[in-house]
């Protein structure tokens, strides 16, 4: 498949990021102190910010997979991805939302916050980096401890 992807491929996910942080950063969502008055309730600006990030994307997505039977720079077919609803989704969620919650930072917003001098954040990051290792060695080692059949 990745001989099959365009040569824009890499440039325009570099793009993409570049823009994701920019608007990250502008919208205030690097910005840890804007996003935990989000989370206390005290100001809802960051929901218009995400409000009009989902509609873009969902636009997007009902567009494309409409009027394209593949996604331009890769050539991949628009494929629906079905992930179980168990209890590895919830606990991953609520550990990701304690830790954004404690942070005031997502793991996109913390590289744009960074990207804008807020160099304490660099603590966060690398909670996210071992945290992601963590869940990486117990899961290898539950899956090596599992039977094989």
């Amino acid at each position: 498949m990745a001989d099959q992807r365009s040569p824009w491929f890499m440039p325009a996910i570099f793009a993409g990021g570049l823009v994701f942080g920019l608007g990250l950063a502008i919208s205030g969502m690097a910005r840890p102190e804007v996003v935990l008055d989000f989370l206390q309730f005290d100001d809802f600006g960051l929901l218009f910010v995400m409000g009009g990030a989902a509609v873009v994307t969902g636009v997007t997505f009902f567009v494309a997979t409409r009027y394209l039977d593949r996604a331009p720079l890769t050539a991949s077919e628009y494929t629906r991805r079905l992930k179980r609803f168990d209890r590895n989704v919830v606990l991953g969620g609520a550990i990701f939302g304690v830790g954004w919650g404690l942070s005031g930072i997502c793991p996109g917003a913390a590289y744009a916050s960074f990207g804008i001098g807020n160099y304490p954040i660099l603590w966060a990051v690398g909670g996210m980096f071992l945290g992601a290792y963590a869940q990486g060695f117990v899961r290898s080692r539950l899956s090596d401890a599992a039977p094989s059949s």
